[in-house]
């Protein structure tokens, strides 16, 4: 019997990517405290990539232990930016701050991916991409906010680089599939080796 395969997150890029790829697959929201979570790690001194990590897991295990015969993704993303993390903006201003907080600089997104699959996590990835964002002026930012909030205020650091997010960058240095919230490569290479899709 074919195991189904649940992506546990509410990401629709996240969907979009798997089904592009020709994944089938049901998607289950995990519901998941992000914020007390994260809190509890950084109080921890945890690094940025095992809080990825470690909230990619919550939300595999959280569907994982309702569907115990599915295979379960479960997916998260951190932006670091020296020794502070940022997260999803909660207002225009918020979104305004973070970008003028980044711009000129270099920072990381730190995409994880963990499966679950009888009771256990069976496999786990962090992809990292190094983003180098221009100097861009105050006017453009808040134009930029004002324009695409809509679209930015479910994304961590207030961008989408697939959309207007773009031209924001000078340079991107690593996996564009790391950027979008998800290491799709090195996932879809696990689901060949283990028989969950063909390949």
């Amino acid at each position: 019997m074919v195991q189904p395969l649940i992506l546990a997150s509410g990401s629709d890029i996240r969907a979009t990517l798997l089904r592009n790829a020709g994944i089938e697959f049901e998607v289950v929201v995990p519901r998941v405290d992000e914020d007390t979570i994260k809190q509890s790690l950084i109080a921890e001194n945890a690094s940025p990539r095992d809080i990825a990590d470690a909230l990619a897991e919550m939300k595999a295990l959280r569907v994982a232990s309702k569907h115990p015969d599915a295979i379960v993704i479960g997916c998260d993303q951190v932006l670091a930016h020296g020794r502070q993390m940022l997260s999803k903006p909660k207002t225009p201003a918020d979104a305004i701050a973070q970008l003028k907080s980044l711009r000129g600089q270099t920072h990381q997104l730190l995409s994880a991916a963990v499966i679950y699959a009888d009771g256990k996590p069976q496999w786990r990835h962090v992809g990292l991409t190094r983003l180098f964002m221009r100097d861009v002026s105050d006017a453009y930012l808040a134009a930029y906010v004002d324009r695409n909030w809509d679209s930015i205020r479910h994304a961590v650091g207030a961008y989408k680089l697939e959309e207007e997010g773009a031209r924001l960058f000078s340079r991107v240095e690593g996996d564009y599939f790391n950027v979008l919230g998800i290491p799709l490569l090195e996932l879809l290479s696990y689901l060949t080796l283990r028989g969950t899709i063909d390949g």
